[in-house]
């Protein structure tokens, strides 16, 4: 919040139930403006972790993913490295645990889409609230921290008829 308030980014700030899942955000969700996340934390084959960050109903294709954003190919990370690395247990994923981060140590993609939306709603490192603000700021806050997101077109899977 300290960060926020320095660099001047407005927010929207929402407190809820806690959520763990897209899904059980979606009652949630409805009544908070703006674009909703959803966040994956990967490894790729080289070791490298990654925090994605798309359109919560965004089907990642997992196989079209490294070329999308210059890595190996991808799985879920373990939730230990997370809490390790991120400072954040499974459930609470978001940019904003970027923060907790060492520069170099994760490397972070963001959608397009996202990146562009006029507020996006991202975990305040904790899913008991929801902080909504402009894309762009999530990006500079990243850059703030010492992280060189990647802005690209997240592949997805087409969903079934």
């Amino acid at each position: 919040m300290a960060d926020l308030a320095a660099l001047g980014i407005s927010f929207g700030s929402h407190e809820h139930v806690a959520v763990f899942t897209v899904a059980e955000s979606q009652a949630i969700d409805r009544d908070i403006p703006g674009a909703h996340t959803k966040n994956l934390f990967l490894k790729d084959a080289a070791g490298d972790f990654w925090l994605v960050t798309v359109p919560a109903e965004a089907r990642v294709d997992l196989k079209a993913l490294p070329d999308a954003i210059g890595c190996k190919r991808v799985s879920f990370a373990k939730p230990e490295d997370m809490v390790r690395l991120l400072g954040i247990e499974p459930g609470s994923v978001t940019p904003l645990a970027m923060i907790n981060a060492a520069p170099g140590s994760v490397g972070v993609a963001l959608d397009t889409t996202l990146a562009e939306a006029h507020r996006i709603n991202v975990h305040p490192l904790r899913n008991t609230g929801t902080l909504g603000l402009a894309g762009k700021d999530v990006a500079s806050l990243l850059k703030h921290w010492g992280h060189a997101p990647i802005i690209a077109a997240i592949p997805t899977k087409e969903t079934a008829p």
